[in-house]
């Protein structure tokens, strides 16, 4: 479905007021501005939703790209919003999880955050991207819960290292072993651009 981005009210899925700790993973890798972020503006309309239904904890969890403490991006990113957790996939406990294809397409396992496992439903709100010409969405979003000091040792150059892998492929084992309820785009703003998801050109999308 799409919604006029200013006008957008979040109505929870019948399933959230039955949740009791929702997990949301924004594009917050960064202190950098929307679209290459996700916009307080749509995390903030989301988080009002869900607390109309229910009074279930709410997590925001996201890496760094850079090796900053998460803290201080969203401080940056004035994810200022009250009575919710923001927590760093450094500082979580990681767990293994089993690719359930019987033929995985680039990894066998995941390592995780354990919370991830812990929450009853799972939000990616996600800005609107074309990187490469091909679209960054819902499920690009969840690459940020994977601990990269697991896959790359101290490496900054994660989306190199990613296509290595083989992006779509690595992206198809993810949606198999770490499905999400709901996928957001916050497309306020287009992004698009012929290198990485940290620079480019901007359009206004609405």
């Amino acid at each position: 479905m799409i919604f006029d981005a200013d006008s957008f009210t979040f109505q929870a899925p019948p399933a959230v007021a039955f949740a009791r700790r929702i997990l949301i993973k924004p594009a917050a890798f960064a202190p950098l501005p929307h679209p290459i972020t996700t916009s307080r503006e749509i995390l903030a309309g989301v988080i009002t939703g869900i607390k109309r239904v229910t009074d279930a904890d709410i997590i925001l969890l996201e890496a760094s790209q850079s090796g900053t403490a998460m803290r201080k991006i969203y401080q940056a990113l004035g994810y200022n919003f009250p009575h919710i957790t923001l927590l760093d996939v450094r500082d979580c406990t990681l767990v293994e999880v089993e690719n359930p294809l019987p033929k995985p397409f680039a990894l066998p396992n995941f390592w995780v955050p354990n919370i991830v496992l812990s929450c009853d439903y799972l939000i990616t709100v996600a800005p609107f991207k074309i990187v490469r010409g091909s679209g960054s969405f819902s499920i690009d979003n969840l690459l940020g819960l994977l601990p990269q000091a697991k896959y790359f040792g101290e490496t900054t150059d994660v989306w190199k290292l990613w296509h290595r892998l083989g992006l779509h492929n690595v992206i198809a084992d993810l949606y198999f072993t770490l499905p999400f309820d709901l996928g957001i785009v916050d497309g306020h703003k287009k992004l698009i651009s012929v290198t990485d998801p940290t620079s480019g050109e901007v359009e206004e999308y609405g």
